[in-house]
């Protein structure tokens, strides 16, 4: 039986650092290829890789077992690409070489990551792991952070609403009322909570998809997804100019009621945004001759929508005394 030594230096730093092109094979060459690399930069983690594979090499060797040590480097694009080049050297070396097993050689967790690659070439008698100082801990707690930070789900989960905080502490202080920041990063971080949790974002690239469709067939639904759009725009600068008449009042008038002074100024216009939504939608149908089916309720839910919060909005402005119409 023969024994693959394998250590392993999955984001090339041999070749990066050292100009060393991997495999490399025999004990001779990867002395060789070690002293390079502790030249090159005498930190690096993958000298001692090198070594210790050489010193599991004698050990073997020594007890009568035969052996053969091998160095293999990925790529500095560690992932797909690092790993892709690491499986098709383990695919020519083990059409050159009669290996049964192997002993795989790292120094941390990130090396480790490919041994499903090598699992399902050679049975793995067992893996070695190059301690120098803290340096392993340090390695596997950065590959782990680094794999769950990678992530884009993962990560904008953590820092949008992080993101969003400071923005709406910065922008409490700038407007003078440092008072403000708490409810608005609570509000800020509420908002997207919301946003995440009824899925608003998957909404909006269905619609995305949508307009872009009509624009590609000349369709009405385009230009009344722009339309919704500017309406839209128009709602939330006519809300936020009512509010801000509120904030600047010598009287704070309370978060309640800048909710209704919002409601009561932009309900309507997002009503015609809507509507403007669910005509295109409905004209396209008849276009192409489709079923129009439920897509008439649209515009009347949201009419019906619009008069629930705009009845709720000036009711309560009314009770206290801050509805002017």
């Amino acid at each position: 039986m023969k024994t693959l030594i394998l250590c392993l230096d999955r984001d090339d730093d041999l070749g990066r650092k050292a100009g060393v092109a991997s495999p490399v094979i025999g004990r001779s060459a990867n002395i060789e290829a070690a002293t390079k690399l502790a030249i090159a930069d005498p930190a690096d983690s993958d000298v001692n890789t090198i070594f210790g594979g050489i010193e599991e090499y004698d050990r073997l060797t020594g007890l009568g077992i035969d052996a053969e040590i091998v160095s293999m480097a990925g790529d500095r694009d560690v992932g797909v690409v690092s790993d892709n080049k690491i499986a098709s050297q383990m695919d020519d070396l083990m059409s050159e070489y009669a290996f049964d097993n192997v002993t795989l050689v790292s120094d941390g967790a990130e090396d480790e990551s490919v041994l499903p690659i090598v699992q399902s070439r050679l049975a793995v008698n067992s893996v070695k792991r190059i301690r120098v100082k803290q340096s392993e801990s340090i390695e596997g707690t950065y590959y782990l952070l680094k794999e769950f930070l990678s992530d884009p789900k993962v990560r904008g989960a953590l820092f949008i609403p992080i993101g969003l905080a400071c923005i709406a502490y910065a922008a409490s202080s700038l407007v003078g009322r440092p008072e403000l920041a708490v409810a608005a990063i609570i509000g800020s971080v509420g908002a997207y909570l919301l946003y995440s949790g009824y899925g608003v974002g998957e909404s909006i690239e269905r619609h995305r998809e949508s307009a872009t469709e009509s624009l590609y067939r000349g369709k009405i639904g385009f230009v009344t997804y722009l339309a919704a759009i500017l309406i839209g725009v128009i709602a939330t600068v006519q809300g936020a100019n009512a509010c801000w008449e509120g904030l600047t009042s010598e009287i704070f008038p309370g978060y309640l009621l800048l909710s209704m002074i919002f409601v009561q100024a932009s309900v309507w216009w997002y009503v015609a945004a809507g509507v403007s939504l669910g005509f295109g939608k409905i004209v396209d149908l008849h276009l192409d001759r489709r079923v129009i089916g439920r897509a008439w309720a649209f515009p009347f839910s949201v009419v019906a929508i619009g008069l629930l919060l705009w009845g709720a909005s000036a009711y309560i402005l009314a009770a206290t005394g801050e509805y002017t119409g």
